[in-house]
């Protein structure tokens, strides 16, 4: 028998003729067929069909009998390497959720399944329900399986676009370790993530019309706690050997750290620079200790830096390092810091002492600096900075803690649950308030004083724009006041003559597919690409630009050649 082996792409009646042809001839064959079962095809309308059947029918029980030939159906081609005249291919298969050993073809989950679909099989023309058999000439074979072509609304909507119906199919089935893996093709912050996303695949989740939605979030946080506090070891999947090339990163936080986590799975090191004294960006200092535990942020970190990540800690680029220095010496730069500038509210006095930005004072909470906590406390803005600046107040010992935001409730852009939990802990809010001036004695505050507001017509965002009332003027006494009205990025660090282009937000432009600037070989994602926003998509956006790096890198590479 000859030790040559070939694979063939396809099972349709041409890939399975080449497969038994192939076979005959002594070869070892492996036939892959991305659809769940082999053999006929349903022919075109526009075809004239003889005989009795409107489908091809090859051969496939020599196909399958045949001991050359193995046949992995509902696959998919991952990856592709050649070296010396050979070839070496990744398969991925997607399970069919049939167990074909215990179904006795009683087609009872046909006649009860609700979904109804296109049939996929015969071109779009009629329905099929989401579980059946993919093939009517194959299913005597028993070849059932649940199919859906579309990606999930879930999967869709979350912008690490998770395979969520896989991961929570496997927690259902009590494989926890496998539900992890599939959770961290996509995503290394599972840990984190589980504890703070503001979940949007629960919000657009079907069952919500329904009852309510699938805990899809708590889901991804169980099964990573389940392996942290049973002390399982998370797998270190890397390659055998790196390439010579190194990436420079710049900012330790979810987009940077996971750049470098998807860049040593495609086998390139990375040096992280980091400005603070501790990695994690904005999970270490801008989220608060009783939503994302130090710790539990670290077990993380630890295991994305165990990939062969290497770590500086306490370096400013610009003042460390020079940005020139890292374009030189590095393969591809990656800008990945977050949104570290608070947002001024622009109103006379706010340069008093006991006025902060919301963005510092989590910082600084975080890292253990004393906070003068003296009387009360006011905190401007609506979003889940102020909710999380209100709860860490109440929780640092301020007498009150006031929220003030210029619309309603229903507007706050905060997610509901915590503004439920800011209110249950005490914090009082006052709705439709817009602050207009800081008043204090010899620099330091003493109060806010505010005008009261109205609805108006709707703005850019759709949400209607607050009007002032006149006359309505009042003072809300208090010591301390925190802006947590919006946050953007620092880059001083870039050259003044970088050819860099910088959007009139403060962000880097850049291409949405490779996540590279308008200069080769600089990539950014993050809150520095995309402006303040939730942690998943600097997760997802940091994925996406390795791939961009690994991709210039390798072209780069064989320019060179």
């Amino acid at each position: 028998m000859s030790e040559k082996r070939v694979i063939v792409f396809g099972g349709d009646p041409a890939g399975v003729a080449a497969a038994l042809q192939q076979a005959e001839a002594g070869m070892q064959v492996t036939l892959v067929e991305p659809s769940p079962s082999l053999g006929g095809e349903c022919l075109p309308q526009t075809r004239i069909i003889d005989g009795d059947s409107p489908f091809i029918r090859p051969d496939l029980e020599a196909l399958r009998n045949h001991p050359n030939i193995q046949v992995i159906t509902n696959a998919e081609l991952v990856k592709t390497e050649s070296a010396d005249g050979k070839y070496r291919f990744r398969i991925k298969r997607h399970t069919p959720r049939v167990d074909p050993e215990k179904c006795n073809d009683c087609m009872e989950c046909i006649r009860v399944c609700p979904i109804h679909m296109y049939d996929d099989f015969n071109e779009g023309i009629g329905f099929r329900t989401a579980i059946d058999y993919f093939n009517p000439e194959t299913a005597k074979t028993g070849d059932y399986n649940i199919f859906k072509e579309d990606m999930p609304i879930c999967q869709a909507t979350c912008p690490a676009n998770l395979n969520i119906r896989s991961y929570a199919a496997l927690i259902a089935d009590g494989k926890y370790a496998e539900s992890l893996a599939v959770i961290r093709e996509r995503l290394p912050f599972a840990l984190s993530i589980g504890r703070v996303c503001p979940h949007p695949c629960e919000t657009a989740c079907n069952r919500g019309h329904v009852d309510e939605p699938v805990a899809i979030c708590a889901l991804k946080r169980y099964v990573a706690d389940f392996e942290m506090h049973n002390n399982f070891d998370p797998p270190v999947e890397v390659p055998d050997h790196f390439n010579p090339e190194k990436v420079a990163i710049i900012g330790a936080g979810p987009a940077g750290l996971s750049c470098a986590f998807y860049l040593a799975k495609a086998g390139y090191h990375s040096v992280v620079f980091e400005a603070m004294p501790e990695p994690g960006g904005m999970f270490r200092y801008g989220i608060p200790e009783y939503r994302l535990p130090t710790k539990t942020l670290m077990h993380e970190i630890n295991w994305i830096l165990a990939h062969g990540v290497e770590l500086r800690c306490d370096t400013r680029i610009g003042k460390d390092v020079s940005f020139e220095e890292l374009q030189r010496n590095y393969g591809a730069v990656f800008i990945g810091v977050g949104a570290w500038t608070g947002m001024t509210l622009r109103i006379p006095g706010e340069d008093m002492e006991g006025v902060v930005d919301g963005v510092r004072f989590l910082r600084d909470v975080n890292m253990g600096k004393k906070i003068d906590m003296q009387g009360r406390v006011i905190i401007i803005g609506g979003g889940n900075v102020a909710m999380d600046a209100a709860r860490v107040s109440w929780r640092e010992g301020f007498e009150e803690v006031h929220v003030v935001y210029r619309r309603t409730r229903k507007e706050m852009p905060a997610s509901p649950w915590e503004i439920d939990a800011a209110e249950d802990e005490g914090v009082q809010f006052q709705f439709l308030v817009a602050p207009v001036e800081v008043v204090g004695k010899k620099g330091r505050m003493t109060g806010l004083k505010c005008l009261k507001m109205e609805l108006g017509e709707p703005d850019a965002s759709g949400r209607r724009r607050p009007v002032p009332i006149e006359g309505s003027e009042f003072v809300i006494e208090a010591e301390n006041l925190i802006a947590a009205i919006g946050q953007r990025p620092d880059i001083k660090f870039v050259p003044d003559d970088s050819e860099l282009e910088i959007t009139r937000w403060n962000t880097f432009a850049v291409e949405q597919e490779t996540f590279q600037t308008n200069v080769p070989g600089i990539f950014s994602a993050g809150d520095v690409e995309t402006g303040p926003d939730i942690a998943i998509r600097a997760c997802a956006n940091g994925r996406k630009a390795a791939t961009g790096i690994a991709r210039y890198i390798e072209a780069k590479r064989r320019e060179a050649a």
